[in-house]
C-alpha cells in the first residue's frame, strides 16, 4: 500500500511546481478537443506566481518531495470557485484528484454555501468525479473558443440549530 499524498497549501515557491504538474495533465485535454491553447495550458509562470500572493485559495498534493497536485478556489460571496483541478499523470486514477476537491472544499466551507466548476462536457473521468462527489449538473456553454463546458454546482447543507 503506498502513502496518500499529503495535502498542504501551496507556497510561493510550488508556483514552477503547480505550472509544471498543470501543464502535463492539460495535455491530454488539448488533445481530446484539439485545442492546444486552453486557458491552464496558456497560464504563465508570472500569472501562478500573483493568483498564489492573491486571495485564492491554493492547495497543493505532493508524494514525498514531488508535488503531484493542484487545485484552487476562489471565494465571492456565497460561492467557492473551483478550478484548475490537475494531477501528474502518471498520478491519475490514483485518488489524488479526489484528496485535492474534498480538501479544497474542506478549507472554503465555513465561508460560503455553494460550489461551483466546470469542465468540458465531453471529458469523462472529469464528469464521473465530480458527480460522484455530489456535484449536479447546471448548465452548459461554449468557452471562448467554442468548448462545450459542463458546469457544476454542489450546495452546502447546513444542519439546522435548535438553539435559535
Amino acid at each position: 500500500m503506498t502513502t496518500p499524498p499529503l495535502i498542504t497549501p501551496a507556497t510561493p515557491a510550488d508556483a514552477g511546481e503547480i505550472l509544471t504538474v498543470q501543464r502535463a495533465a492539460y495535455v491530454s485535454e488539448a488533445q481530446h478537443y484539439g485545442e492546444p491553447f486552453l486557458p491552464p495550458l496558456a497560464e504563465t509562470l508570472d500569472e501562478i506566481r500573483a493568483v498564489l500572493a492573491g486571495p485564492t485559495t491554493v492547495l497543493v498534493a505532493r508524494v514525498g518531495h514531488r508535488l503531484v497536485g493542484s487545485v484552487r478556489a476562489v471565494v465571492e460571496g456565497d460561492t467557492a470557485h473551483v478550478g484548475r483541478l490537475a494531477v501528474a499523470p502518471d498520478q491519475q486514477g490514483r485518488g489524488v484528484g479526489t484528496l485535492l476537491l474534498a480538501a479544497v472544499e474542506a478549507a472554503c466551507a465555513d465561508r460560503v454555501s455553494r460550489f461551483a466548476l466546470f469542465t468540458g462536457a465531453a471529458s469523462e473521468g472529469n464528469l464521473r468525479l465530480y458527480r460522484r462527489h455530489g456535484y449536479e449538473v447546471v448548465g452548459s456553454r461554449p468557452d471562448a473558443v467554442g468548448i462545450r463546458l459542463t458546469e457544476f454546482e454542489k450546495r452546502l447543507v447546513r444542519p439546522v440549530r435548535s438553539d435559535a
